[in-house]
């Protein structure tokens, strides 16, 4: 007869709670630095000099088709032969900007060019410019239509964090991976996790879905 033990393991919930927290903090500067960097991108993109435009291309391709703890382990244990030595938590964060950099990049693109043409040279015909005509008349529209696609890969990068305990980031299933080796309690462990996984994807994307029409495109 099975037996679980769920009061063990939920006994080292300051443990979980840490995890968890770290989860939030990871996912939230690489959030904010990563879809700077997608809408960077997807303005190089289209409308950047062949050069620009090529390396950027170049930079989407190269992380949207390898793994991104391939990416992970390249930053933490690759790096360090050219001289470059990161701790686990700069490695996680710069892995999660990069990959989510490149997968916000063609999302953000893909908002850019459904923009009418004519509401472009009308901004141009009010003297605005290129800048402002990018940031204030293509971008907050764009973002928009896009922001739902948007919202689900920031998900998905929160989720992928969960590779990082494998550098030792202290995140929630390098919590779960620690519970369950002092408990022997594997599968109360990750079934644990793997809700409160649940709870704060479900929570962050009802905050980014309330956040988006008040402080990124307006309503």
């Amino acid at each position: 007869m099975i037996v679980f033990d769920f009061p063990s393991v939920l006994a080292e919930w300051p443990l979980l709670a840490r995890g968890a927290a770290l989860t939030l903090a990871l996912t939230a500067v690489s959030a904010a630095v990563g879809v700077s960097l997608g809408i960077a991108c997807a303005w190089a993109r289209e409308h950047g000099r062949a050069w620009l435009r090529a390396v950027v291309g170049a930079y989407v391709e190269l992380i949207r088709n390898t793994p991104f703890i391939v990416q992970l382990f390249f930053l933490f244990f690759g790096l360090p032969s050219l001289g470059l030595r990161l701790s686990p938590e700069s490695a996680s964060v710069l892995a999660m900007v990069i990959n989510l950099g490149a997968y916000a990049a063609e999302i953000v693109r893909a908002g850019i060019a459904t923009t009418p043409r004519g509401q472009i040279e009308a901004a141009r015909s009010l003297a605005l410019s290129e800048a402002q005509v990018f940031t204030r008349v293509v971008l907050p529209p764009a973002l928009k239509r896009v922001w739902p696609a948007l919202v689900s890969q920031i998900i998905i990068v929160m989720l992928g964090s969960a590779v990082c305990g494998q550098i030792s980031v202290q995140e929630l299933s390098y919590a779960a991976n620690l519970i369950q080796s002092r408990s022997f309690r594997a599968f109360e462990a990750f079934i644990v996790a793997t809700l409160v996984y649940l709870v704060l994807a479900i929570a962050l994307r009802r905050l980014l879905h309330w956040a988006g029409p008040r402080f990124i495109f307006g309503r």
